[in-house]
């Protein structure tokens, strides 16, 4: 199915793409991809170095008349993330993505995410790489791994392994945009144990399953609107509680940090003689679920089936605590930027719900363009753990990255735009985080950008990129790299 890709514009770029996607690759699981890339580098005689945390680079000389000009290096991620439609059976870590080119003009994966996020980058340093026909100064292909899941690569990327001077991240998402700036991040994960008691006699058991979210990515789309499934299994479960008397044995929901909870679960003890007024009342908060997000969520489902008795149960001082924690707990947007109309500055996500077996977790990635906001949401958060009678660790941060107007690079780019296409792209911050603020750390002297194809729903399996985006995202890649400046 893949090998269709080659017939799409430009062929070398979609053929490398086509050959990541056959390649498993989700976060935490690089290693077939960087053992193929350092063996197609070697392949086709292109200089190759890995450094110690895994990141590749690979260089190219200038092409004949270029060599004064500036060291461009190209930069994006091999790793993926790993989602998949609950009804699609899918190993990330053994089984290839499946593409499906759309009469719509779009490609996307089957009942996966595709990993157009960002193999599409990758394929373009690829094909730059091979391609004898392009005008260049010095490039250097940087791949670095597991972004997705705490930047690693980034983190680990040490001084002196790269040479360049100029870093054009291809990690963007919407064709036509320049990125200049990003949100840092930070992980707020609160633990705790609680105590199971026996499930008392009379007890009927249910599982309530709600899906049919669209997620998304918790930067990009938190501004949306959408609902997230971790919020919305607590209101049903809190509601049932106080109303119902039901008891929790297990909640499951949300499976990435970075991605809006699309699904949750919870098993759940009802008493017998309450079971038709329960049913009713899911029934009907469904209805007003429904209504509450018509516009955001139209195939939001709530499912309620039968399920053996659960032998244990959360104890009832336990369940009512936490369910209070997880009601206060921030989701969404909390500050839009003063600086830049129609940008995020704070959110926070509530990614992962999980209560099994005596141990609880709560997930959480707090994003800020503004790093004291970020350090203030994340003390919020503490405070309503310690209130609660649980711990908050605040771990993996780091930095986002100040916009430069006065950017050298940022202005060739606007130039070259304006003269390939008559119209002048936007210049944008994203509210995600880009590895260019890590990068600033060990390489303050790089001039940066972020620019790429078009990619709607990134972490979601609604993943799509536009083809017709791609050809323009390229041509326009190849007309950079005439035009980048005379190193001074």
């Amino acid at each position: 199915m893949n090998n269709e890709l080659k017939n799409l514009y430009p062929s070398a770029l979609w053929e490398s793409f086509a050959s990541i996607c056959n390649i498993p690759h989700p976060s935490k699981h690089e290693e077939q991809i960087l053992t193929f890339l350092k063996n197609w580098a070697k392949e086709n005689q292109i200089e190759c170095e890995q450094d110690e945390t895994g990141n590749l680079i690979m260089r190219k000389p200038a092409t004949s008349g270029m060599e004064n000009r500036t060291p461009v290096i190209l930069q994006g991620h091999v790793d993926m993330v790993p989602q998949a439609n609950s009804n699609k059976k899918h190993d990330f870590v053994t089984d290839p993505i499946q593409t499906i080119i759309g009469p719509d003009g779009w490609l996307r994966a089957d009942g996966t995410t595709l990993g157009a996020d960002n193999g599409i980058g990758c394929a373009a340093g690829m094909a730059l790489l091979l391609a004898n026909n392009v005008e260049h100064g010095p490039i250097e292909v940087l791949l670095t791994m597991d972004e997705e899941t705490g930047m690693t690569g980034a983190f680990g990327l040490k001084k002196g392994f790269v040479k360049g001077d100029i870093l054009i991240n291809l990690d963007s998402e919407t064709e036509g945009e320049m990125y200049v700036g990003c949100a840092g991040g930070l992980d707020a994960n609160i633990e705790d144990d609680y105590t199971l008691e026996p499930t008392q006699e009379g007890m009927v058991g249910y599982r309530v399953f709600i899906s049919g979210l669209k997620g998304g990515h918790s930067g990009m789309d938190i501004n949306l609107g959408r609902a997230n499934a971790n919020k919305l299994i607590t209101r049903l479960l809190q509601k049932s509680i106080a109303g119902y008397g039901i008891r929790i044995c297990s909640i499951h929901g949300g499976s990435l940090r970075n991605a809006i909870a699309r699904e949750a679960e919870a098993i759940i003890a009802v008493n017998g003689t309450d079971t038709a007024l329960f049913e009713d009342m899911v029934k009907n908060f469904t209805d007003v679920l429904k209504k509450e997000f018509h516009a955001t969520e139209p195939d939001l489902r709530i499912e309620l089936t039968s399920v053996p008795t659960p032998a244990q149960v959360v104890a009832k001082c336990c369940d009512e605590r936490i369910l209070h924690m997880a009601f206060i707990l921030p989701h969404g947007v909390l500050r839009m930027s003063d600086n830049m109309k129609n940008l995020v500055e704070t959110s926070n996500n509530f990614a992962i719900f999980k209560m099994e077996n005596g141990k609880l977790l709560m997930a959480n990635l707090i994003r800020s363009s503004v790093d004291s906001a970020k350090e203030a949401v994340g003390e919020k958060m503490k405070s309503i753990a310690e209130l609660a009678g649980a711990k908050l660790s605040l771990t993996g941060g780091y930095p986002g990255w100040k916009p430069n107007m006065q950017s050298p690079i940022l202005k060739t780019a606007m130039k070259t735009y304006m003269e390939k296409y008559g119209v002048e792209p936007k210049i944008m911050a994203i509210h995600a985080g880009l590895e260019c603020g890590l990068f600033g750390v060990n390489y303050p002297h790089w001039d940066m950008i972020s620019f790429g194809p078009t990619i709607l729903n990134p972490h979601s399996p609604d993943e799509r990129v536009n083809i017709e985006s791609v050809g323009k995202f390229w041509d326009f890649l190849v007309a950079l790299m005439k035009n980048i400046p005379v190193k001074e």
